[in-house]
Order: structure tokens, then sequence, then C-alpha cells
């Protein structure tokens, strides 16, 4: 059996944390360097690191996050969200090493009245989006063999997200004002990185698998109200005491970044290709709830 090296970048990430907890073969070992080790702001440490380290894959799950920030932070956002993937995709071409670039929904503009597919035309709305766009259009140049990754809402135990900071301002507040005119999948980060998981094997496993661009969220539709009142649903029925909601519209909620209103994504092609069945988001939302419990406790 084939012993393959797999590179994680942003492994302190909501993704990448969850791919670092995966129940990945036993032949593959996951290399996941800290940011003193491997800062993304740094390309040619990019370049020596992937040089020297004879990998079989790269899963490039790092990104500059803060949505709102970017718009301010534009040079900081640019070097990690596009040159960093389009320095990883060089090297690893050099390597003849596939490469797992995980993007996002902020790359359209939310305009489409039905979900997005992977063919449908990009026209990112602020730096974030546009700094992850050329971070694909870096992928997608510098190397033959990669699959990127479009996902959206992502929520975990870990980090910075919706739902810990519900869970959070639930806690201090007896009112939330939360936004219901835009629309996404709500996705839990064990979701992606399973299917992460499932299509980089396929990869490695096989020469002829599919390569190029895939949407993974979970199944099943909501606006941020709804996705806030399922959650305090579910505390209410675990015994704990939860603020009221009032429903907003996004010009009530002014932010420095515009949202997509719409940023629900079609699961058809990675299901067709992949064969990976999208959970609904309630019970990933379950789960999720149920970890931030534990981890409090």
């Amino acid at each position: 059996m084939s012993k393959w090296r797999i590179l994680v970048t942003g492994g302190t990430g909501q993704v990448g944390t969850e791919l670092l907890r995966c129940r990945w073969p036993s032949n593959i070992e996951l290399i996941a360097p800290s940011r003193q080790e491997l800062d993304l702001s740094d390309c040619d440490r990019i370049e020596q690191f992937i040089a020297a380290g004879h990998f079989s894959a790269v899963i490039n799950s790092g990104a500059y996050t803060a949505v709102d920030q970017a718009e301010s932070d534009i040079l900081t956002a640019w070097k990690v969200n596009a040159l960093a993937p389009a320095v990883i995709a060089a090297a690893t071409k050099k390597t003849g090493t596939p490469i797992v670039h995980v993007s996002t929904d902020y790359v359209f503009d939310g305009a489409k009245k039905e979900p997005y597919t992977e063919d449908d035309p990009i026209a990112p709305l602020g730096v974030y989006g546009a700094s992850k766009e050329a971070g694909e259009q870096g992928v997608r140049t510098g190397n033959d063999r990669h699959v990127i990754v479009r996902t959206a809402w992502v929520f975990s135990p870990h980090g910075t997200n919706f739902v810990k900071t519900m869970l959070r301002l639930g806690a201090e507040r007896e009112l939330i004002r939360v936004v219901d005119d835009q629309f996404g999948c709500p996705t839990a980060a064990s979701d992606v990185a399973l299917a992460i998981m499932t299509i980089l094997i396929r990869v490695l496993e096989d020469s002829s698998a599919c390569l190029g661009t895939y949407h993974y969220v979970s199944s099943g539709q909501a606006t941020w109200y709804d996705l806030a009142e399922e959650l305090f649903r579910r505390r209410v029925a675990l015994g704990h005491s939860v603020p009221k909601l009032e429903a907003i519209k996004t010009s009530e909620y002014p932010t420095p970044a515009r949202r997509p209103i719409n940023s629900r994504l079609s699961t058809d092609k990675l299901l067709r290709d992949f064969a990976v069945h999208p959970r609904d988001w309630r019970e990933a939302l379950h789960e999720t709830l149920t970890a931030c419990n534990t981890l409090r406790g």
C-alpha cells in the first residue's frame, strides 16, 4: 500500500481543524505546520517548504477570512487569499503534486435567484471575495491537477463563526437582531472536511479521477435568522434560557463588506462525480451544538 504525506495549510482554522480530526486511512500522514513554520504571506517560504516536503498532495484550507477587516487590510488579504494559492499551485506543479483548494460563495454577487452552479459567472462584491476569486485563478492556471471546493456559511465548535457568536450573544443579551433576507446553506466544517477527504483519496488512488471546481454545502437552505431560530430552539429543548430574536433586513445591519443576498450553492456536480451526499444542515447544527456543550463542560 502506498504511503501518502499530505500537507494541510490552515490547520488551526475551522476546516483545517476538522481535517486533522478525520479518520484518514492508515497509509496517510497529515502534516499541518503552524503559522510560525509556514506563513502564507511569505511566498518564498511556501515554495521552499513544498519543495523540501516530499508531499503526495496539498490541501490549502488556509485563508484570510475576516471579511469586513479585509476591506481595509487589502494587502494582507490578497497575499494570503490570492498570491499564496498561486505560489502553492506553481510549487506543486513542479513536484507533480495535486492540490485541493478551499474557496467560498463570496466569489458570487448573490443576484441569482437559484442556487449557484460551478459554471455561473463570478462577480465578487468586496475585497475578500475578489481575493478568493484571484486565488482560484492562481490554482487553475498554476497546476492542472487541482480541485477547488467552494463552500459557504461554515460553522463548527472552533474558531469564529455565526453559531458561536449567537451562543455568546445569547448568554449576554435579552434581544438579538438577526438578518432575515440573506439566503444560504449552513454547513458544518466537519462535513466539508469529510468531503475533501473523499475527493482527495479518490484523486490519489485514481489517476482518471475528475478534477476542477466543485461546490460543497449542506442540504437545505436558511436565512441567518432561520439558523439562529433553529439554534435557540434546540437550546430551549435542552433546558436553557434563550434571548428573543428580531428579524431585520440587511440594510438595517450595515457592514464594511457587502454580503451576497443569495449564497446557495448547487452540489449536483459533486454528487455526480464523487458520490458525496450532503446531510441536512439541521442535523449538522445539532451535532455542533452538542460538541460546543461538551467543550464548555
